[in-house]
């Protein structure tokens, strides 16, 4: 199974754009993107390589699931 992460475009350097997800900064390539990406889009981010756009409403809510999933396993612990 493959996982693709909602992630917001906070820079764009050439063929690079920086990402945050969930307060985490990561570097990615938009290599792989059939169309432009600017800062402030929402994308989703797999192993290094943004693949594809999603809109903010839909991002915001996968990364809320994610975020309950994240605490879920704290309390688990």
């Amino acid at each position: 199974m493959c996982l693709a992460i909602p992630s917001r475009v906070i820079a764009i350097e050439g063929s690079t754009a920086l990402v945050e997800t969930l307060g985490v900064q990561r570097e990615a390539s938009l290599d792989l993107m059939g169309e432009p990406v600017n800062v402030g889009d929402f994308v989703l981010l797999h192993v290094g390589f943004v693949m594809g756009k999603i809109d903010q409403q839909d991002a915001q809510e996968s990364l809320a699931l994610y975020e309950q999933m994240i605490a879920n396993m704290d309390d688990d612990s």
